[in-house]
C-alpha cells in the first residue's frame, strides 16, 4: 500500500467526510482546520474567526487503489468552487473552498482539474474560485465533529440538503 494524504476545505466539514470516507481505497477522513495562524484551535475559535483557519478534511488513501484525481473529482462535485466567501448556508472565510496541496504532483493535478472545470463552463460565466494552496498544520477537530453524519443523522440531512440540490443542479446529466 502506498499511502497519500489530500486535504480540501469545501465548507463545513460535517458535510466533507461522508462521501469521501465511502470511497473504496480511503483509508481515514478526519475533520479539523488548517491554514491558520495559531496552534490547537477549537471549534469555538475557527468559528468565531479568531484563527485564520478554514474548515477542512484530512483524507488518508491508497493511491494503488484510488487516484488523486478521483479525490479532485468527487471534490468538486462536494463544494461550490464559485463561492469564495462560504458554502451553502455557511458564510465566512473559515468556510472557503481550498484544495490543500501537500506535494507538486498534487499541485500540477489540481491546477489541471481546475483548468478542466473552467473549460468545461460547467458554471456558465461564474468564475471558479477555488483557491489551490500548500498545506500547513493540520489540527484535528474536536471528537462530536469526527463523522458527524453517523453521530447526528438529521442535522447532517438537513445541512446536507443544500449540497444535494447543487450537485443534482450542475452534476447531475439532464
Amino acid at each position: 500500500m502506498t499511502e497519500k494524504i489530500a486535504i480540501f476545505a469545501g465548507g463545513c466539514f460535517w458535510c466533507m467526510v461522508e462521501p469521501f470516507e465511502n470511497l473504496q481505497g480511503v483509508r481515514l477522513v478526519r475533520s479539523g482546520y488548517t491554514g491558520g495562524h495559531k496552534d490547537y484551535p477549537t471549534y469555538a475559535e475557527v468559528k468565531a474567526h479568531l484563527t485564520g483557519h478554514t474548515e477542512a478534511v484530512k483524507i488518508w488513501f491508497d493511491d494503488a487503489i484510488l487516484t488523486y484525481e478521483t479525490l479532485l473529482d468527487l471534490y468538486w462535485q462536494s463544494a461550490d468552487p464559485t463561492d469564495a466567501m462560504g458554502q451553502f448556508q455557511d458564510r465566512g472565510d473559515n468556510y472557503r473552498p481550498v484544495i490543500f496541496v501537500n506535494s507538486e504532483e498534487q499541485r500540477l493535478l489540481a491546477e489541471a482539474s481546475k483548468d478542466a472545470l473552467v473549460q468545461s463552463q460547467r458554471f456558465g460565466d461564474a468564475k471558479i474560485v477555488t483557491k489551490i494552496e500548500v498545506s500547513q498544520p493540520f489540527w484535528e477537530a474536536e471528537e462530536e465533529h469526527q463523522q458527524f453524519y453517523q453521530k447526528n443523522p438529521t442535522l447532517y440531512a438537513r445541512e446536507h440538503a443544500s449540497r444535494e440540490r447543487f450537485f443534482n443542479e450542475h452534476w447531475q446529466e439532464k
